[in-house]
């Protein structure tokens, strides 16, 4: 009898090939170009032979052959632990197809297909109309599916005969064990010692680690192991940006909330745009060596911190590492600054619009109804005008005119490219972003439309200064021309919200009303608190050498919210005031030709016209309509932009009422 099982095992010794890395996808090649499959035909064709009858040999302990590099091969098949896996009901001669006989023949060769098995059985399932009860099945083709991508279905480098790995290097054929079973626990356990055998450093790495203690030390099936962080079927090289993001995502199907955190960060919202150039999880943890926080081993333990962070920016201090990475405003335990600044706000979003939004659907309702009730009208004749028939009133002048294109289009810019980060998890923004070029690009042209805009208000700035130097003692702050708030805009106001709810006459306004003083004031705010912490971002080695590292998350609240604050009012309200009530739709192109017509001018600024017309100085400020190509260059470069600050406007607002939802 043991010789009978020794010359067995010698004609077995052909096996070798049947086992090696690269046999299965080999095969699945080979189905794909139309081998012929392991259908019924094939399975009638094979002899039947009983499992007892292969495990009269292979079910003794010890049972070896050697193998095809003169080493002895195991062949030992457990009978119970075989089963109890998935495949206790196949018979052997199903998946080795090409034994016909036994004892075997010497030099017979082995040829084991996984995929064509698989594969063949799914198809047999689809044609009887089985699906439903073969559903695990077709899980298995579509994991093949995504293993035939991976870099295990690939040649080897050290021997392009054979693939890295295949099926069962990762799998043991003979104990593929059902979901949840102590024998899937067991293993899965020992996956590490699987993956080692040909990733022996990584594998030595790893037990160090606080996943591989817990897994190979304590027996904890829910620790990560090989396959939680680089995936299963579908593993790609490490180095590579996509397998970077997806193993960054994949740390947070344990630490869910920690990813979430992260996302909101800089860094997480250029992992989600879908570049891997920022910090990912393992690059400040560590990978293979990941220990838990407080362990002085950790690479952000506190006195590490710094010296990780210096793998991406050299210049680092101890300010700039105490940045907390996974600060949220939504723990003020933890993060009080960060809680205060984010309800802060929040408020002031809030308020803002409560109010402007509310003014505006009031203006819209009076405006709106009156023209109906022809009660209003937004011209008078032009007869009864002095000097008036067929003139225009220069409102504007040419470098008023030029500084607000360029405000409004670099701003615009800065919109598209801040929200484009800001709202990174919207389907729209990594489009954008794509199609900017990236968020390096992305960065470039925001910083410097942010000078631009910068270098716009602060010009403006000086404008008036010297304008005002030269007449400050005569220089009347509060009076109708200047631009400084002042007891009647309140009077305004009250008298406005009285027409709205038909509690007065419409009222009349000089110079500058109310809302236009708010527009010009605004921006200082804005500008100074967009432009401080936008700064502060773009420098973080000096910020951080300053200031502690909270300050960045702060100072990102700030950044983002305030400009937030900026696009919604201007695509909204200032929107409206300007082009979208009533008196004015759909364009008003005053502020590109700089002149608008004479009835119009008396009928929106009143006071400032009968001012005039009683000191005689009307006639300084007439002038012709535009010209025709003038007026039309007008409209299409207005419809333009507005049509513009739209797109952007819906784009925003998808991204606003996504973090509603998502919160």
């Amino acid at each position: 009898m043991k010789l009978a099982i020794w010359v067995m095992a010698a004609c077995l010794a052909g096996a070798s090939a049947a086992w090696a890395p690269g046999a299965g996808a080999a095969e699945a090649e080979q189905a794909k170009a139309g081998a012929p499959a392991a259908g019924k035909e094939a399975e009638t064709a094979a002899p039947k032979f009983e499992n007892e009858v292969c495990l009269g040999c292979h079910g003794n302990a010890g049972f070896a052959a050697p193998g095809g590099d003169g080493q002895m091969r195991q062949l030992f098949v457990n009978q119970k632990k075989f089963g109890e896996s998935v495949h206790a009901k196949r018979l052997c001669v199903e998946c080795h197809r090409d034994i016909t006989e036994i004892p075997h023949k010497t030099g017979v060769q082995h040829k084991v297909s996984c995929v064509q098995c698989h594969e063949a059985l799914w198809d047999t399932a689809k044609k009887d109309d089985k699906t439903q009860e073969n559903a695990r099945l077709g899980v298995v083709v579509q994991m093949i599916d995504r293993y035939m991508k991976s870099i295990h279905a690939r040649p080897s480098m050290a021997d392009q005969s054979r693939t890295n790995a295949t099926c069962y290097n990762c799998h043991d054929a003979h104990y593929v064990y059902p979901k949840d079973s102590e024998g899937r626990k067991e293993w899965r356990l020992n996956l590490p010692n699987t993956c080692g055998k040909c990733h022996v450093k990584e594998r030595e790495l790893y037990a160090t680690s606080v996943h591989g203690k817990s897994v190979l030390q304590d027996g904890n099936p829910y620790a990560a192991i090989c396959s939680d962080c680089h995936t299963t079927h579908d593993i790609e090289d490490p180095a590579r940006d996509k397998t970077r993001l997806v193993i960054t995502k994949n740390c947070g199907n344990c630490h869910a909330e920690s990813l979430k955190t992260y996302t909101e960060t800089y860094h997480g919202q250029v992992n989600t745009l879908g570049f891997a150039y920022t910090a990912k999880c393992f690059d400040c943890h560590g990978s293979h060596t990941i220990q838990r926080v407080d362990d002085p081993k950790s690479s952000v333990f506190p006195s590490n911190r710094v010296q990780t962070c210096q793998k991406c920016h050299k210049d680092a201090t101890r300010g700039f590492a105490t940045f907390e990475p996974h600060g949220t405003p939504h723990d003020f335990k933890r993060y009080p600054y960060i809680w205060t600044a984010s309800k802060f706000m929040i408020g002031l979003l809030a308020g803002t619009f409560a109010f402007f939004w509310t003014h505006t659907a009031l203006w819209f309702y009076r405006e709106y109804k009156e023209r109906q009730e022809r009660k209003s009208r937004t011209h008078v004749l032009t007869s009864e005008l002095p000097q008036g028939k067929g003139k225009y009133y220069q409102r504007f002048p040419a470098i008023w005119r030029a500084a607000h294109l360029t405000f409004a289009l670099s701003l615009m810019i800065l919109t598209l490219t801040g929200m484009s980060v800001l709202y990174a998890d919207t389907a729209w923004a990594p489009v954008v972003m794509n199609a900017l070029g990236g968020p390096k690009v992305a960065a470039i042209v925001h910083r410097t439309c942010a000078v631009i805009f910068g270098t716009v208000f602060f010009a403006q700035l000086v404008y008036f200064v010297m304008r005002i130097g030269r007449n400050w003692r005569h220089f009347d702050w509060f009076g109708p021309n200047s631009l400084v708030p002042r007891w009647q805009d309140l009077w305004d106001i009250i008298a406005m919200f009285k027409w709205f709810f038909a509690l007065g006459p419409r009222p009349v306004f000089d110079r500058w009303t109310y809302w236009e003083k708010f527009d010009y004031w605004a921006p200082f705010w804005g500008v100074t608190i967009i432009g401080a912490t936008g700064v502060m971002l773009w420098f973080p080695a000096t910020t951080g050498s300053i200031l502690p590292g909270w300050v960045f998350n702060v100072a990102t609240i700030f950044h983002g919210e305030e400009a937030l604050l900026a696009a919604l009012f201007l695509f909204t309200v200032h929107f409206f005031n300007n082009h979208f009530r009533p008196d004015k739709f759909p364009l008003d192109i005053v502020m590109f030709t700089g002149a608008v017509p004479l009835e119009e001018f008396r009928h929106e600024h009143t006071v400032e016209y009968n001012r005039l017309v009683e000191t005689g100085e009307l006639s300084k400020y007439l002038v012709d309509a535009p010209s025709r190509p003038m007026t039309l260059g007008s409209k299409i470069l207005g419809f333009t932009l507005i049509a513009f600050g739209l797109i952007l406007l819906v784009l925003v607002l998808i991204g606003v009422f996504g973090d509603v939802a998502a919160a």
